[in-house]
């Protein structure tokens, strides 16, 4: 298999290094720049490298004729079943059979305003995903290999814990209580294997100055790239044993 740590650090380093020359380098033309945060995202490309890593594991798995198209050459929008349409980061196929779909989401900096997003989108892609499957939308597939793939900015406003004021008398999830807003996307990736709504999930954090060196943190082994590889791997390399040529469509990751 491949070095998962080794290459989830190249990933890792193209992350902060590709944001950190998006940031400078917008609104160069124009004179305006993005507020916030905003300037290191609109260039995309960022997230690259992780879909990459993604791919590779399909890839790893001996699947013979296998062929990666980026998004610009090969649509990765699936039908879904509560919208028209949703496109993803990674698509495997089987001629016309879905193998494995992949979301590869980051968060840097606006941990209050978009941790409920995050959570919103994960719930609902899967949510819609696994209705369209319901419903037959992808015959004559099997059910295919749903996976999540998140990276989170550890800084202290994203490891200090807080409490967030609910209306009264109810009170928060007791999991939920005084936990920092890593400890809270660990909870939730975790959850959101553990009641199958994706297969696998991984989840690390890292930040800007050791993240340009490639380190990162795995604060669960649960939610590793290992264990999200070894299933992955797994689903791949059941097809590949059937002797079936598979079709990877591969897009860049997503903010």
């Amino acid at each position: 298999m491949l070095d998962l740590q080794q290459e989830l650090g190249k990933a890792v380093e193209h992350f902060w290094r590709v944001r950190g020359k998006q940031k400078k380098l917008q609104g160069g033309k124009t004179g305006r720049k993005d507020a916030g945060e905003r300037g290191s995202v609109t260039g995309g490309k960022h997230a690259d490298g992780f879909v990459r890593l993604v791919a590779a594991i399909v890839k790893d798995a001996a699947l013979p004729n296998v062929e990666t198209h980026v998004s610009e050459k090969r649509p990765r929008t699936l039908p879904g079943f509560y919208r028209p349409c949703k496109e993803w980061d990674l698509v495997v196929l089987s001629g016309e059979s879905l193998v494995a779909v992949v979301e590869v989401k980051s968060q840097v900096g606006s941990f209050g305003n978009n941790f409920n997003n995050r959570v919103e989108e994960a719930l609902g892609n899967a949510t819609d995903f696994w209705a369209a499957y319901r419903e037959g939308i992808f015959k004559p597939s099997q059910k295919p290999w749903l996976g999540y793939l998140f990276m989170l900015e550890e800084g202290h406003a994203s490891t200090r814990p807080t409490r967030p004021m609910l209306l009264k008398p109810y009170e928060i999830d007791e999991a939920f209580q005084r936990r920092s807003y890593a400890k809270r996307y660990e909870l939730v990736c975790q959850r959101l294997v553990r009641d199958r709504l994706y297969d696998a999930a991984c989840f690390f954090t890292s930040n800007a100055t050791t993240g340009m060196t490639g380190q990162y943190e795995e604060p669960n082994h649960e939610l590793s790239i290992k264990n999200f590889a070894i299933s992955l791997h797994a689903r791949a390399a059941a097809f590949a044993r059937l002797g079936e040529g598979l079709t990877v469509v591969e897009g860049k990751g997503d903010k």
